[in-house]
């Protein structure tokens, strides 16, 4: 039986586009670089600045080269680069365009967490000057720290979308806070008991700490104004939240039975 949901589409060339146009303003920077080991930094750049057609200055690339942190590598033959050194070359190479749209498949991988830090400081300049950066990565961590808005794709098909936020909220409505106290007397005790469970009945006391399950994030303001409101001492609040692995562990295909 037919799904009578399913609907066919056809593309047609829009011949008012410049396909030509637009792909030079694409930058991609893919897992694996190979460079030609006896050109340096900015030879490099010039020969791809040739290929693609660009009349880029001296001064232009080396710019491009300072902004990925490699002045001190412009005329250093590549075939002595570290791998770190590898990738900021390869975001160069693909920025040497000037792209609205850079493509950076795995820029971390491989490398040490310096070079980590320094990666992630360059794609961050990158997206405040206005390009729009598409990042693959399995480096969980790392996507939830740099992406403003996160796709979970399996099988070719994006499971889930949002950013961190609307992910944390579809994936659990609920958020459990632990909050560490001051021991409470008898009396506090008894109040502070029947204030919290007409808030939500999962409540877990044990000493000086005691944690609530609340719908939403307004609540635990509410909460902290009670405890303040009855002199009790507050040392920490926690919030557990999922992470992105908990949730694309548990998204689509990837859900674990």
């Amino acid at each position: 039986m037919n799904n009578p949901y399913r609907r066919s589409y056809t593309l047609l060339p829009n011949k008012n586009i410049n396909f030509k146009e637009k792909r030079n303003k694409v930058g991609v920077l893919p897992d694996y670089s190979t460079f030609y080991e006896d050109l340096n930094a900015l030879d490099h750049l010039r020969y791809f600045s040739k290929i693609l057609g660009l009349k880029s200055s001296k001064e232009n690339l080396i710019k491009i080269l300072k902004r990925v942190e490699l002045e001190d590598a412009i005329y250093l033959k590549t075939k002595k680069f570290s791998f770190g050194m590898k990738k900021k070359l390869g975001i160069a190479q693909a920025l040497i365009n000037n792209p609205d749209i850079l493509f950076l498949d795995e820029p971390t991988s491989g490398v040490d967490a310096n070079a980590v830090l320094n990666i992630h400081k360059i794609i961050n300049d990158i997206a405040k000057h206005g390009t729009t950066i598409f990042l693959t990565s399995h480096n969980l961590d790392e996507v939830e720290k740099i992406c403003d808005e996160i796709a979970i794709m399996d099988k070719g098909v994006i499971r889930a979308q949002g950013t961190m936020e609307q992910l944390k909220s579809n994936y659990d409505k609920n958020i459990t806070v632990n909050i560490k106290h001051s021991i409470l007397p008898p009396d506090i005790l008894k109040i502070l008991k029947k204030e919290l469970h007409a808030i939500d009945s999962n409540v877990q006391w044990n000493g000086n700490t005691t944690s609530i399950v609340v719908p939403n994030e307004n609540t635990i303001a509410r909460i902290n104004r009670l405890f303040l409101e009855m002199n009790i001492d507050v040392f920490r609040i926690e919030v557990d939240e999922p992470t992105l692995e908990e949730i694309f562990l548990n998204t689509g295909g990837n859900k674990h039975n």
